[in-house]
């Protein structure tokens, strides 16, 4: 009995450490999701409004699973802090040194393998350590002990983020950040031409959410003008079914494989099960975005993909999720809900027609 005690008491003290980043503004609301996940958070501010030290009461193995089996919405970044290093009592060489250390002495990475290092300063204050001086020793360092140092497609990464009086360091797969690139920060080249941003939006969602566009035949576009969403589903060889009473960007109106309604979406009439992906970028109020896509599902095909941005209008983002999905849910799978990079005060949902 003892010993079970004793157990449960050492399985209670089990904490691990992160530094978690979200899109600027809706960091709380990536706290908060880690509170319901993980019963109690430990939070500290890095960056305000965005980035937060966190002290979770589980092992990192559990916390990787928990957050890759059922990924939050508005948690975009994490790192493991596995060491931290006090800016008051290490100077910019013995910090350096200190960390290429800590790093080769870490048993997971083996010679051999690619390692990318990626390092954020969080404050101002940090400005005294030479973040380009503090990249080339690690990576001196890192090859010295048979490890190749690259920027993309690494085994694992060297994640180090610079505070006001503190250096945080771990060492982890791509996977275990949550994202490949630092602090989840994707970016995507503008092309000449492009007729707007929103198209990143539906490029990183074709990301995130593993699919494939090109493996679409046909889409609506709903509130489509001026059509960045509407080039990108041109591009990937689709026909498209573009609806919105306003102007369609005339690079894409010879198209073909394009047909533009110049109506409101409540004015349209479609085949039953006439299209097998819908997508919806439209600045309304959640609400109202949820009843006019849901009208017109009739028009989505049984096994077809909605992929639909929620505005976050008011202060209540948690409950303005609940609402929405809660209504979806009577004819749709969600299959994953996410704050993206590109994202703004919105949300992206994923979502197969039952």
């Amino acid at each position: 009995m003892n010993e079970l005690l004793e157990q449960q008491e050492q399985q209670h003290d089990i904490t691990s450490k992160w530094i978690c980043t979200a899109n600027h503004g809706f960091i709380a609301y990536a706290q908060e999701e880690l509170r319901r996940r993980f019963g109690q958070v430990k939070a500290m501010v890095l960056m305000p409004g965005e980035v937060i030290l966190v002290t979770l009461p589980a092992a990192a193995g559990q916390v990787l699973r928990e957050l890759q089996t059922d990924p939050l919405i508005f948690l975009r970044h994490i790192q493991p802090v596995q060491q931290e290093f006090n800016l008051t009592e290490v100077g910019q060489e013995e910090l350096n040194t200190a960390i290429v250390s800590f790093v080769q002495s870490h048993h997971e990475p083996q010679s051999g393998q690619s390692v990318a290092i990626q390092i954020r300063k969080g404050s101002n204050e940090a400005g005294a350590i030479d973040l380009g001086l503090m990249k080339s020793t690690i990576e001196a360092g890192l090859n010295d002990a048979g490890l190749e140092t690259v920027t993309r497609d690494s085994d694992w990464f060297v994640s180090i983020f610079a505070g006001k009086d503190t250096v945080y360091v771990g060492v982890s797969t791509p996977a275990a950040n949550l994202s490949d690139w630092s602090g989840g920060a994707l970016r995507f080249q503008r092309e000449e031409g492009q007729i707007s941003r929103a198209k990143f939006k539906l490029l990183e969602a074709e990301r995130a959410f593993g699919l494939d566009l090109a493996t679409f035949s046909e889409g609506l576009d709903i509130g489509a003008a001026p059509g960045g969403w509407t080039s990108l589903l041109l591009e990937r060889g689709l026909k498209v079914t573009a609806i919105d009473p306003a102007e369609m960007h005339p690079s894409l109106t010879a198209n073909r494989r394009l047909t533009v309604m110049k109506k409101n979406a409540s004015e349209v009439k479609f085949h039953e099960s006439q299209f097998d992906l819908i997508v919806c970028d439209m600045s309304w109020s959640p609400m109202q975005m949820v009843r006019l896509v849901m009208d017109l599902l009739y028009a989505l095909r049984s096994g077809g993909t909605a992929i639909i941005t929620v505005k976050l209008m008011h202060k209540k983002p948690l409950q303005t999720i609940r609402d929405i999905t809660e209504k979806f849910s009577e004819h749709m799978e969600i299959r994953r809900m996410k704050q993206l990079v590109h994202n703004r005060d919105e949300i992206t949902l994923y979502m197969v027609k039952y």
